[in-house]
């Protein structure tokens, strides 16, 4: 699921070749896993917990302060 504090769109990722991008500032969330399923992820940048907000209300705020 992606939600970008506007509108939510789910994307079912069955293929091996397919994927999505997510930029900055998108919500996601991932869950129903395969049994055979991995969970890939390509970043520009290390990973920094500080860097992410954890709460959805938090994303609101922030994304509709943004806008």
């Amino acid at each position: 699921m992606i939600d970008d504090g506007f509108t939510r769109r789910e994307v079912l990722l069955n293929k091996p070749s397919v994927g999505v991008y997510v930029p900055p500032m998108i919500w996601g969330r991932q869950w129903q896993y395969s049994a055979d399923a991995a969970l890939v992820v390509f970043a520009s940048e290390l990973y920094d917990p500080n860097d992410y907000i954890r709460d959805y209300n938090a994303f609101l705020s922030a994304v509709r302060a943004a806008d």
